[in-house]
C-alpha cells in the first residue's frame, strides 16, 4: 500500500505525471517534510524545493482546496487541514465521520443520545468545525457542491456516510471561511472530499471490530478497482463498499446505566450556603407509571392518591389477573424516583443508533486530447439508521390531565377484562370502586405497537459530467472547466404511533353478550360506532393481541426528495508578469437550482396520532446565480526580494450572489503570505461570508406532536442557574406572581422536560433572511533548517456572525425568554403555559438568531525523521513521525436578541484546549501508530458553581489508540485497539469522551 504523507504542500485537485515524480522527489529529499503525523492533520505551508525543481524541469500548476487559481507554491493564507485515507485505515475507520472526529477544530458527530430522554436519532454524521454548527461547515466532493442527504426543518448539510472511503483520495479541511469562492454554507470553512481520479488494480477489504464488553459490532467490506485504457487515456474506477454497527442501548454501558439525573435538593437553604440547588438522583425512575398500570384514586401525580392495600401501592400484575404490590422508590418529587417499579429511565431513549451504509461509485476520464479532458462521476449511496427507542409508544399517565387525551385512563368494575381476584382486590382497596365510581390507570403501553423502532433510510445519486483543459493566447496560459451535475436524495423516516381516537375508544371497554366489546358500540341506537374498533386489555404487560394492536398501531414518518441541479464554468490564467512572477486570475459562474419535496404518511396528513394536527405535504425550490472572481498577485519572490522579505503575495476573492428568495448577497475574501526568510513565514486572510436561508428552515411542513422541552428555565433544580441567575429566578418569580393559579415555584417541577406532555409544533420559518459573518485569521508557519522535517504551525481565528441561523428548540426559546432583561416579546410567544404554570404548547423552528463571536487558535507541530539519522548510524532503524496538534477555544458567544450572550466556550460542548498527540513508526513491511486525546476540565455551563450542580467541574478526559499493520507481498493485516484503557467519559457526561469504551478491530487488504 502506498502510505500518503499530505498537507497543504499536496492539497492536489488536479497534478500532471511530471507533478507526481517531482512531488515523490521532493517527498524523499526532505525526509517526509510534509509529514502530518498518524491523522495527517497538517497545516504547514510547504512549498517545493527550487532547487529540485529546477532538476525535475517544469512544473504544473495545481490547485488548492480554498482557491480555484492554480499555482505552483501550495501554501494558502487560511488554515488547512488534511486527512488521507491511510488515517482510515490505520485507526480502523469505517467512515470518513470517524476521522473528522479526530480534528481537534471539530465537534465530534456520532448518533448518540444525550441523555437527555431525547431519541438518539437517525444516524446521520455532519461535520461541525468550531461548534458553530454544521449548517455552517460547507461540504463538497471534487470541489463542487453535493445534494443534501438531511431533512426535516435543519440545516443543508452531507453525511459522511455517503463518502467512498475506497476512492478517496484526502479530506482537505479548511478552517474559517470560503463563501467568496464556493458560495453559501462556507463560514466556519469547506470540507472537501477529494477522490481519486487515476486508480488501476484491484484492491479488496475487509474489517470486523467488537467492543471489549461483546457488543456493538462493526463490520466493513469493500471492493476499488480500476483500469487504464487507449493507451493510458482513460481510466475507469469503480468502488462498491459496505459497512454495518449495531445500536446501543442505555444499559450497555456502566455511565448510561446509571439513569442519573438531577432533582431538586431539599438541604439548599441559600444561594451562598455551599449546598447544590440541585441534587444527583441515580437509578431514576417515573414512579406516575409503569408497564403494568399504576393505580390512582385521583387523577393526580400525587403519592398520597395512589390505591393501597394495607397501606401498600398496588399495582397490576404482568399478566393483568390482579393486583400485586407497587414499590414507589425514593421519592424526588414529581415524576422521579430513585429505584422502584416505575418505568425505566434507561428505556426512555437508546445509547446508540444502528447504522448500515452501502455505496457504489464509478469514476470515469478520458483524454480527449492531449489537452481536452472529459470526466464523470457516478454515486450512488444508501444509509440506514435504526434507533430502536425512536418512538414512545403510547402513554396514558397522571402527568397530564384526564382531558388531553394523553391523561390516566379511567376504568370501571364493568371493564370486561378484569379478572374476579382483580375485582374482588380492587373493591376491598377502594370502596368508591366497589359502589361503581372510577379509578384511573396511569400506564405506559410498551406492547401496543409492533416496535418502537424508528428508521430513516437515505438514498442519494449524483452524476456529473466536465470538460476541463487549457489553451494558450497571447503567451500565455488559461485553463478552463465546465462541469454539470444533478443530485437526487430520496430520504423516508417510519415508524409506529397509536391512532389517538381509535385508542380512546379501545380502552373503554364493556361486557355485551358475554364478550369484550367498545363502549361506543354497545348502544345500537348511537351513530358514534365504529364496526372496526377491538377492545384493548389495558391491565398488565404483554397482553396486548395482534388484532387489538392492528387497530390502534399506524405508520408514521415522511418521504422527503431533495434535488440539486448545478452547472459550473470556470477560467482562469495569467493576468500579467510581474518582476516576481505573474498574477493570476480565475472567473467562476455557478447556476445551482435546489429543490425539496415533503410527503407524509397518511396518519400524519390526516392528524390522526399526537395533538391531531394534520401534517401538510409540501414542497419548496429556490435558484441562484452566482459570479465571483479571484486574484493572486505576487509582490516580492524569486529573484525579486528585499531584507527580510523573501516572498510576498496578495490575494482577493468576490462574489456575487443573487437567490430567488433571500436575494442578493455580495461577499469577498482577501489573503496575505510572507515568507520572512527560507522557513519563517507569516499569512493572514480577511473575509465576509454568508449563509443562506434553507428550504428545510423556510419551507418545512408544519405539524404539532407531544414531546419533552428537555429544560424548563423555571424548574426548581434550574432556576438559580442560567447565564445570568439573578435575571431567570427574577422572571421565573414575576411569570407565578401574575398567575397566583400557578402555586408556589418551591419545588416546582414541569414533567414536560422528561416527558412527551407538551403540545410541540415544528415546521418552517418563512420570514428568515441571510445569516453574515466576518472572518479573521492570522498565523505563522516554521520549518526550521536546522531540523529538517519538523514543521511548526499556529494560527488565530476570529469570527463574528449576525442573523444567525439557528434551529431553535422550545428549551432554546424558553431559556432565551427567561435569561433575558427586558424579555423579548417575539420569542416568549413561542410557547404557553397550563393552569399549573407547566409548558402546554411551544414552537419548534428556525430563527434568526442574534449573534454569534469565535475566537481561538489552532497550533500543530509535525516531526519526520529517520531513528538512524537522528541517533548519526547508518543502519535503517526505521521512521518516526510525531505529529501535535492542539485547539485552543478562547470565545464561543452566542446571542439570540443580541444583548442576552451565552457563553459556551470552556464548556464540555466547547472545551478550552483539545489536543490530539500521534506517532507513527514504520521499518520495512511493519507501521506502528499511537495517537492519545486530550479533552480538559471543564464544565457542562460555564457558570456551574457548587451552588448551582453538586458537580461543578468534570475532570479531564485522556484515551489512548494503538494500531499496528505487517504488509506480506500483496497482502496485509492490520489490527488495534481504540480507547486501550477502557476510558469513560468524564463524570457524569456521556459525551464527553467516548461512551463506547475499548473496541478491537482486525482488517485484511489485499492488492491484485
Amino acid at each position: 500500500m502506498r502510505t500518503q504523507h499530505t498537507n497543504e504542500g499536496m492539497l492536489m485537485n488536479r497534478m500532471s505525471k511530471r507533478r507526481r515524480l517531482l512531488v515523490s522527489t521532493v517527498a524523499g529529499s526532505v525526509l517526509l517534510l510534509s509529514f502530518t503525523a498518524s491523522s495527517t492533520l497538517a497545516q504547514t505551508a510547504l512549498q517545493a524545493d527550487p532547487a529540485v525543481q529546477e532538476e525535475a524541469g517544469t512544473v504544473d500548476d495545481i490547485v488548492v482546496t480554498g482557491s480555484r487559481i492554480r499555482r505552483v507554491q501550495t501554501s494558502t493564507a487560511a488554515p488547512v487541514t488534511v486527512i488521507d485515507q491511510q488515517v482510515l485505515t490505520e485507526r480502523g475507520f469505517v467512515q470518513v465521520g470517524q476521522a473528522l472526529n479526530q480534528i481537534t477544530s471539530a465537534t465530534p458527530s456520532a448518533p448518540v443520545a444525550n441523555g437527555s430522554g431525547s431519541a438518539a436519532g437517525s444516524g446521520q454524521q455532519f461535520p461541525n468545525l468550531f461548534g458553530l454548527g454544521a449548517g455552517r461547515t460547507l461540504s463538497l466532493v471534487n470541489g463542487r457542491r453535493f445534494v443534501t442527504s438531511s431533512s426535516g426543518m435543519g440545516d443543508r448539510v452531507v453525511d459522511t456516510n455517503l463518502i467512498p472511503v475506497g476512492l478517496l483520495e484526502r479530506v482537505d479541511v479548511v478552517q474559517a471561511g470560503g463563501a467568496a469562492v464556493y458560495g453559501s454554507d462556507a463560514i466556519a470553512g469547506v470540507i472537501n472530499y477529494v477522490l481519486k481520479d487515476d486508480f488501476e488494480g484491484l484492491v479488496l477489504d475487509a474489517q470486523y471490530g467488537i467492543s471489549s464488553r461483546d457488543d456493538y459490532p462493526q463490520s466493513s467490506l469493500r471492493a476499488t478497482f480500476g483500469q487504464n485504457f487507449l493507451d493510458d487515456r482513460a481510466n475507469l474506477a469503480g468502488n462498491v463498499e459496505w459497512s454495518r454497527s449495531d445500536p446501543l442501548y442505555g444499559q450497555d454501558r456502566p455511565r448510561s446505566d446509571l439513569a442519573r439525573l438531577t432533582v431538586s435538593n431539599p438541604a439548599n437553604t441559600s444561594a451562598s450556603d455551599g449546598i447544590p440547588a440541585v441534587r444527583e438522583l441515580l437509578d431514576a425512575h417515573f414512579w406516575p407509571f409503569n408497564t403494568n398500570g399504576v393505580i390512582f384514586s385521583t387523577p393526580a401525580p400525587v403519592s398520597a392518591f395512589l390505591v393501597r392495600t394495607g397501606g401498600v401501592p398496588q399495582q397490576f400484575s404482568n399478566d393483568g389477573t390482579g393486583l400485586v404490590p407497587y414499590q414507589t422508590g425514593v421519592l424526588a418529587g414529581v415524576p422521579f424516583a430513585s429505584g422502584g417499579d416505575g418505568f425505566d429511565y434507561r428505556d426512555l431513549a437508546a445509547l446508540y443508533t444502528g447504522v448500515e451504509r452501502f455505496n457504489a461509485n464509478l469514476l470515469g476520464r478520458y483524454d480527449l486530447t492531449d489537452r481536452i479532458k472529459l470526466k464523470g462521476e457516478l454515486l450512488y449511496s444508501n444509509t440506514e439508521g435504526s434507533d430502536p427507542y425512536g418512538t414512545q409508544g403510547s402513554t396514558r399517565t397522571v402527568l397530564n390531565s384526564a382531558a388531553s387525551g394523553a391523561g390516566p385512563i379511567a376504568f370501571f368494575r364493568t371493564n370486561p377484562f378484569l379478572t374476579p381476584a382483580a375485582l374482588a382486590q380492587l373493591s376491598a382497596a377502594s370502596t368508591t370502586f366497589a359502589a361503581g365510581g372510577p379509578l384511573w390507570l396511569s400506564k405506559s403501553f410498551a406492547d401496543i405497537l409492533p416496535t418502537r423502532e424508528f428508521v430513516t433510510q437515505t438514498d442519494v445519486w449524483r452524476g456529473l459530467v466536465a470538460l476541463e483543459g487549457d489553451f494558450d493566447w497571447a503567451d500565455r496560459n488559461f485553463y478552463w472547466s465546465l462541469s454539470a451535475s444533478r443530485g437526487v436524495t430520496k430520504g423516508e423516516e417510519s415508524g409506529w404511533d397509536t391512532w389517538t381516537s381509535r385508542l380512546t375508544n379501545a380502552v373503554n371497554a364493556v361486557s355485551s353478550g358475554g364478550q369484550a366489546v367498545c363502549a361506543i358500540n354497545a348502544d345500537a341506537s348511537t351513530t358514534n360506532n365504529d364496526a372496526a374498533c377491538v377492545p384493548i386489555n389495558i391491565f398488565g404487560t404483554g397482553v396486548i393481541t395482534d388484532q387489538m394492536r392492528a387497530y390502534v398501531a399506524v405508520p408514521v414518518g415522511e418521504r422527503f426528495e431533495n434535488t440539486q441541479d448545478d452547472i459550473l464554468a470556470t477560467i482562469g490564467g495569467e493576468l500579467f508578469t510581474l518582476p516576481a512572477g505573474p498574477a493570476s486570475f480565475s472567473l467562476a459562474y455557478e447556476y445551482r437550482h435546489e429543490k425539496v419535496e415533503y410527503d407524509p404518511y397518511e396518519a400524519n396528513r390526516l392528524g390522526l396520532t399526537g395533538s391531531g394536527t394534520p401534517t401538510l405535504a409540501t414542497s419548496g425550490a429556490y435558484n441562484t446565480n452566482e459570479f465571483s472572481a479571484e486574484v493572486l498577485v505576487p509582490v516580492f519572490g524569486g529573484d525579486f526580494t528585499l531584507p527580510f522579505v523573501k516572498s510576498l503575495e496578495v490575494d482577493g476573492a468576490y462574489r456575487i450572489v443573487d437567490n430567488s428568495i433571500a436575494g442578493k448577497e455580495d461577499v469577498w475574501g482577501a489573503g496575505l503570505r510572507w515568507e520572512v526568510v527560507s522557513g519563517v513565514m507569516f499569512r493572514a486572510s480577511r473575509s465576509r461570508n454568508f449563509r443562506a436561508p434553507t428550504l428545510d428552515q423556510l419551507f418545512a411542513p408544519s405539524s404539532t406532536t407531544l414531546a419533552a422541552i428537555a429544560q424548563n428555565p423555571c424548574d426548581s433544580d434550574r432556576i438559580n442557574s442560567g447565564p445570568n441567575p439573578a435575571t431567570r429566578l427574577a422572571n421565573c418569580q414575576a411569570l407565578f406572581a401574575a398567575n397566583p393559579a400557578y402555586g408556589s415555584l418551591t419545588g416546582f417541577q414541569d414533567p414536560g422536560e422528561n416527558f412527551s406532555s407538551v403540545l410541540v409544533t415544528t415546521g418552517g420559518n418563512a420570514d428568515l433572511k441571510n445569516e453574515i459573518s466576518d472572518t479573521t485569521t492570522f498565523g505563522i508557519v516554521l520549518q526550521p533548517s536546522f531540523a529538517p522535517g519538523l514543521t511548526i504551525v499556529a494560527d488565530r481565528i476570529q469570527l463574528e456572525l449576525r442573523d444567525g441561523l439557528s434551529a431553535f428548540t422550545p428549551q432554546n426559546f424558553l431559556a432565551t425568554c427567561f435569561d433575558s432583561s427586558p424579555q423579548p416579546a417575539d420569542v416568549c410567544r413561542q410557547f404557553t403555559f397550563n393552569a399549573a404554570g407547566q409548558v402546554a404548547t411551544a414552537n419548534s423552528t428556525t430563527f434568526n438568531a442574534g449573534t454569534v463571536r469565535y475566537e481561538g487558535e489552532i497550533y500543530t507541530l509535525n516531526y519526520a525523521f529517520g531513528v538512524a539519522d537522528l541517533a548519526r548510524r547508518d543502519s535503517d532503524w526505521g521512521r518516526l513521525e510525531l505529529g501535535l496538534e492542539v485547539t485552543h477555544n478562547a470565545l464561543l458567544e452566542t446571542s439570540v436578541t443580541g444583548f442576552d450572550y451565552n457563553r459556551t466556550d470552556d464548556t464540555t460542548l466547547t472545551p478550552d484546549w483539545v489536543s490530539r498527540f500521534d506517532a507513527r513508526y514504520a521499518l520495512g513491511p511493519v507501521r506502528l501508530s499511537y495517537s492519545v486525546n486530550y479533552l480538559p476540565k471543564s464544565r457542562v455551563n460555564r457558570f456551574d458553581t457548587i451552588e448551582t450542580t453538586p458537580t461543578p467541574e468534570i475532570d479531564e478526559n485522556i484515551r489512548h489508540n494503538l494500531s499496528g499493520e505487517y504488509q506480506f507481498g500483496d497482502y496485509a493485516i492490520r489490527a488495534g485497539v481504540t480507547n486501550l484503557t477502557d476510558e469513560e467519559p468524564s463524570y457524569p457526561t456521556r459525551n464527553y469522551g467516548d461512551i463506547l469504551g475499548r473496541q478491537y478491530f482486525l482488517g485484511l487488504n489485499a492488492r491484485f
